[in-house]
């Protein structure tokens, strides 16, 4: 029997392509953060808050945060189908995924609600 488990995008080939995006463009990013601290050594915190309060660095934040999440999401959603299966956890396993699942997408949420309040609050 075939179980149909709701993954990101339903595709094993879509997800590999999301994780793969998202991690070229986080690491895009820690490469622009850190530049910022190399050539700026002496940081006063008017600079920061300059730079991480800019539109342009707001949204490449608020990108960086979405490719964090789908990032995120497809690795524990693989997680979370691989390991809790009815061989381990019997007839249970369905509802033990979904409780894992539901507290996954809730924490990303949270996570992510909170990532917006500080950069987008940085300039109001």
């Amino acid at each position: 029997m075939v179980t149909n488990v709701t993954g990101f995008s339903r595709s094993g080939l879509s997800d590999f392509l999301y994780q793969r995006i998202s991690a070229v463009v986080l690491a895009l990013y820690a490469l622009c953060v850190v530049g910022f601290f190399v050539v700026t050594p002496n940081v006063t915190y008017e600079q920061l808050i300059a730079y991480f309060g800019s539109t342009g660095m707001q949204l490449f934040t608020l990108l960086a945060l979405l490719s964090l999440v789908a990032h995120a999401w497809v690795g524990m959603w693989t997680v979370g189908t691989d390991y809790i299966q009815a061989h381990y956890f019997g007839s249970r396993a369905t509802v033990i995924r979904f409780i894992y699942q539901s507290g996954c997408v809730l924490a990303l949420f949270v996570y992510s609600a909170w990532v917006v309040q500080i950069f987008w609050g940085l300039s109001g």
